[in-house]
C-alpha cells in the first residue's frame, strides 16, 4: 500500500510539473495568422513568426517573403508597430531603426515546415 501511495504521489507531482508552462500562449491573432499562412502556398523562404522583447513589450516579427518587401513588427494586440527591414533600400520604414540592435529574448513561435 505504501509503495502504491508513493508511486501515485510521484505521478501526481510529475503531472503537475508537466502541465505548467512558463511560455505564454499565443494571442488569438497570432494563431489566426499562422492558419492564414498555412492556407497559402509555401513561401520562399518559408513564413515564420518570431517573438521578442523590445522596448519593454512583447513583440512579434514576421520576416518579408521576398526582395523589396517590408517585414512587419506587431505589438501584443496585433497592431503593426513598424516595418523594421525590407523595401528598396532594405532599411524598412524607419520607425524602429534600433529593433535589430535592441531586441531580446528571441523565440521562434512558428515556421512553415511544408516543402515546395
Amino acid at each position: 500500500m505504501k509503495k502504491l501511495l508513493f508511486v501515485l504521489s510521484v505521478f501526481f507531482i510529475l503531472t503537475l510539473g508537466c502541465t505548467q508552462s512558463n511560455e505564454p500562449d499565443n494571442p488569438d491573432w497570432v494563431n489566426n495568422l499562422i492558419e492564414q499562412f498555412k492556407s497559402q502556398p509555401v513561401g520562399n523562404p518559408p513564413q515564420s513568426i518570431w517573438r521578442y522583447s523590445y522596448k519593454d513589450q512583447t513583440v512579434y516579427y514576421v520576416p518579408a517573403q521576398c526582395c523589396d518587401q517590408f517585414s512587419n513588427l506587431f505589438d501584443e494586440s496585433g497592431k503593426v508597430i513598424c516595418k523594421p527591414d525590407g523595401g528598396f533600400a532594405g532599411g524598412g520604414d524607419g520607425k524602429c531603426p534600433d529593433f535589430f540592435k535592441e531586441r531580446k529574448d528571441e523565440k521562434l513561435i512558428w515556421s512553415d515546415s511544408r516543402t515546395r
